[in-house]
């Protein structure tokens, strides 16, 4: 790219005109966002649609490379702009949160179209995510279905005038020179459904509150079961069920095998008790429908 002068000329002082070709007087900050800005090195993946008009940017017609950024990165490592095109899946989330932490500061992210930006068609979907940026921060949102190859450039025009008003001497405009590293961004957990760890005190809390709930049948929890994963502090102790027995009477009391003190042969013993309480149950309900 040819080097323009004048436009990092920011000063009060006057330049005589014959030395503005050759001379700039300007900040450090303008010198570090004109760098930056004019070599945006976009990260090469793409999700649906989207992604086409992404290409198509890219190609001879519209080509993006005179803003610094023909040179698309099939690796996170050597990307500045992450572009969200297209639909975002609850699997395909964790890899992108994952590709994403790889990236080196500073890093920006573009969601492309209404799908990475909200949704889209599919947002009542039970298996699409509502917008990337549940999980990731977005710096420019370019709206459409899909959006143009002119929507995309003015999404990236956007974003050099974001970087463009990024000053080193504000801590929040450069979070990336702050002392010590960065806290990663935390990557979604797949199960059953989407978990995003930052709501783990939340979803253990009502957990332990449905835990606490009487239930008509007696429910055991093992040592071995798994338990939720634990980020930023430690396992909190989940209260013991309380069991509501009525229709068989046992004098024998019904404890989880968890219970400090019972070897092999009490374990042993209560299990038979159990089978035996539970033949008691079926033969009265049999009883019952005959």
């Amino acid at each position: 790219m040819e080097l323009n002068l004048q436009e990092l000329n920011k000063t009060e002082y006057p330049i005589p005109v014959d030395l503005q070709s050759n001379v700039a007087i300007t900040s450090l900050s303008s010198v570090y966002n004109w760098g930056r800005r004019n070599s945006m090195w976009p990260m090469l993946f793409g999700l649906a649609c989207c992604a086409i008009e992404m290409i198509a940017t890219a190609s001879s017609r519209f080509d993006f490379s005179r803003f610094g950024m023909e040179v698309m990165r099939a690796t996170p490592r050597q990307s500045d702009l992450m572009i969200v095109s297209g639909t975002v899946t609850k699997k395909m989330i964790v890899p992108i949160v994952r590709l994403y932490n790889q990236m080196p500061e500073p890093k920006y992210v573009l969601a492309m179209g209404a799908c990475a930006s909200g949704g889209g068609p599919f947002k009542e979907g039970y298996n699409v995510v509502s917008g990337v940026d549940k999980y990731l921060p977005v710096d420019v949102y370019v709206p459409g279905c899909p959006p143009t190859p002119q929507a995309l450039m003015y999404g990236l025009i956007a974003l050099q005038k974001k970087i463009d008003g990024q000053s080193l001497a504000v801590g929040d405009d450069v979070p990336w020179y702050g002392v010590g590293p960065a806290d990663p961004t935390p990557v979604p957990i797949l199960g059953p459904d989407i978990i995003d760890p930052r709501q783990m005190d939340m979803i253990r809390r009502q957990a332990e509150a449905a835990a606490g709930r009487e239930t008509e049948e007696p429910v055991y929890r093992l040592d071995a079961a798994r338990a939720l994963p634990v980020f930023g502090a430690e396992a909190e102790a989940i209260a013991t069920r309380t069991v509501k027995k009525e229709a068989v009477k046992t004098d024998v009391e019904v404890k989880s095998f968890s219970q400090a003190g019972m070897d092999a042969d009490a374990i042993e013993a209560l299990r038979a008790k159990r089978r035996e309480n539970a033949l008691k149950r079926k033969a009265a309900r049999l009883a019952k429908e005959g």
